[in-house]
């Protein structure tokens, strides 16, 4: 049961209702109207915005408007009281009947308690992490990964079809970079004293791939020309690091459905020069000049005719170049290349998850996808910040093997992948994000992550000492939902059941932000709220959830706590956090 959609439908409903007394309003109007949970919890258990977007479109003052949806409202038999409030929002009180029968739909439906449609089952691209292959994966990669996996999970949730792409850049001048850093491994591992000039790789981490093309290939490559070793050891390099970084997802649990690689846009087929030859098509491609960026050295400014596409038509604030001076594409134009694709493969909800320092590329992307596939595609790019990693407030700075940073293994190896999971979608992605190595595995409040774990473990606990005091007692979901819920009367007790009845309105939300944090926010305070009334059991005996004198109230609490059990499961797979049994 989800209380929003009901009375978001009760609302719409008594809007519809007002063409009777002559308000007629279009019907694409009441896609506005939503019903949330009031700000301040004074003000009652819903509220919406009704009177104050449809006003315009019904020629009245929000308020007067107000006055009569909220006389169709008090006649819900759901709903106790009717408040406006400021210049016209309409605040509404349920009656004490209704939370019971949110909680016994929570219980009985278990797993789907949560699931919304509001996806219709459209297709969704979400591309994420994206590392280029050329070392292992830092703290920095691990956001993008958890946040990018978490988004994909609560799609999902929301009635999304889903896909989880990883795009491969294995083409370009780093990748040949890489190769080169790799032959000198191989010389090293050939007995060459070696030294790692600046500009290449200088990691521990190529030593293992130096020691593989020794052992394919011997002697050969030292006296063989370039063209022969370098693809070779930028082949080997590719599928090296690739391999590291399947292994580093695997650690952390995130999976993708699809790995993309920027080579095959230009074989067996060039899709990037059938992309800028299309966007010519529509003209949005010509040949010009571009100004001067402000601020640009004047010497090292060259002013020359280059082939442009025409961003500024779609948003964009400069004319972008699609080809260098060398007659190779720009790293946009395989871009391009690469989201027609993803549109052609029919997304036309795309999703790219992008470090903080993409940030100026965002508008030419979305002008470029918006121009390629005609207006019918639209792209969604979520920015992550930096991650700044501590160590009992102190800071941690690099790792022997990568030579310059801390990787991603190391980090999960250290504190393990709930904590990492939890903590990396405990804030918003675009704030940049503190995690000290010693805090997130603390046994405290002030730890999120063990705060959420330790409520799900101490409800289990609190059912299996349940089976072993009352072990005639059916536990099983059919049998709670069906308990008398409307015993449940203490404020601790019904404010745990509106936390959990706004879970599937979370769940809308959050999708339509593409915010998976707020998940982790609200099973902080419904975690925080059954631990409260917990400690209230400890000290007043009466409302402690196992009442051996009273097998009905102990039906009901413990009716509470499955309900509790089932949204902190819920909530945790979408972060890909393990729902704990116990803690140890």
């Amino acid at each position: 049961m989800n209380i929003f959609a009901l009375f978001t439908q009760h609302v719409r409903a008594a809007v519809s209702a007002l063409a009777a007394d002559g308000i007629v309003l279009p019907e694409a109007a009441l896609d506005r109207v939503v019903v949330e949970a009031p700000r301040d919890p004074t003000h009652g258990d819903l509220a919406t915005n009704a009177a104050m977007v449809l006003s315009k479109d019904a020629g009245m003052k929000p308020r007067d408007l107000a006055e009569k949806i909220a006389a169709r409202l008090a006649a819900v038999p759901d709903v106790a009281k009717v408040d406006i409030a400021g210049p016209g929002f309409i605040n509404l009180t349920v009656k004490a009947e209704v939370w019971p029968r949110i909680l016994s739909a929570a219980v009985a439906q278990g797993e789907a308690f949560g699931r919304v449609a509001i996806g219709g089952g459209a297709k969704v691209n979400v591309e994420y992490v994206s590392a280029n292959p050329t070392g292992p994966m830092h703290v920095g990669h691990c956001r993008g990964a958890v946040f990018g996996d978490a988004l994909a999970n609560l799609l999902d949730r929301a009635g999304y079809d889903v896909t989880r792409e990883y795009y491969i850049n294995d083409a370009g001048a780093q990748v040949q970079v890489l190769g080169r850093s790799a032959y000198l491994r191989y010389r090293e591992a050939n007995g060459e004293t070696i030294t790692i000039p600046e500009g290449l790789y200088p990691g521990d981490y190529l030593k293992p791939v130096g020691e593989a093309l020794k052992a394919a290939y011997g002697d050969r490559l030292m006296t063989a020309p370039e063209a022969e070793w370098l693809p070779l050891c930028r082949d080997a390099a590719i599928d090296a690091m690739m391999s590291e970084i399947r292994g580093d997802l695997e650690a952390l649990n995130v999976s993708h459905s699809v790995f993309f690689s920027e080579r095959s846009l230009q074989a067996p087929v060039d899709k990037v020069r059938a992309s800028i030859e299309a966007l010519r098509a529509q003209g949005n491609i010509y040949e010009g000049v571009l100004e001067r960026p402000k601020g640009a050295d004047d010497a090292d400014w060259e002013e020359r005719e280059q082939t442009l596409f025409r961003s500024t038509a779609f948003g964009d604030d400069v004319d972008r170049p699609l080809m260098k001076s060398d007659g190779t594409y720009t790293y946009f134009a395989s871009d391009i290349a690469y989201h027609k694709d993803k549109a052609d493969r029919g997304f036309l909800n795309q999703i790219d998850v992008w470090g903080a320092d993409h940030g100026g590329y965002v508008k030419r992307m979305q002008a470029a996808l918006k121009a390629i596939s005609g207006g019918k595609a639209a792209l969604d790019v979520k920015l992550v910040q930096l991650v700044r990693l501590f160590r009992d407030g102190e800071p941690v700075r690099m790792s022997k093997r990568s030579g310059d940073f801390v990787t991603l293994r190391e980090v999960v190896d250290e504190v393990g992948r709930d904590a990492v999971r939890f903590m990396m979608l405990y804030r918003k992605n675009d704030a940049t994000l503190d995690f000290d190595l010693a805090k997130v595995v603390e046994q405290s409040k002030d730890n999120p992550v063990f705060y959420v774990q330790y409520a799900h473990a101490r409800c289990r606990s609190i059912l299996r000492n349940a089976a072993a005091a009352v072990p005639d007692m059916d536990l099983g979901a059919a049998a709670l939902s069906a308990a008398a819920l409307d015993r449940l009367d203490d404020q601790g007790e019904v404010a745990i059941i509106q936390r959990i009845a706004q879970y599937p309105r979370l769940i809308e939300a959050a999708a339509q932000a593409h915010e998976p944090h707020r998940v982790a926010f609200y099973l902080y305070e419904l975690a925080s709220d059954f631990h409260s009334q917990w400690n209230r059991g400890k000290d007043s005996s009466h409302l402690r959830f196992i009442m051996e004198n009273d097998r009905q109230m102990t039906a009901a609490r413990l009716a509470l706590v499955q309900g509790i059990v089932t949204v902190l499961r819920s909530g945790l797979a979408i972060l890909g956090v393990e729902a704990v049994e116990e803690m140890r």
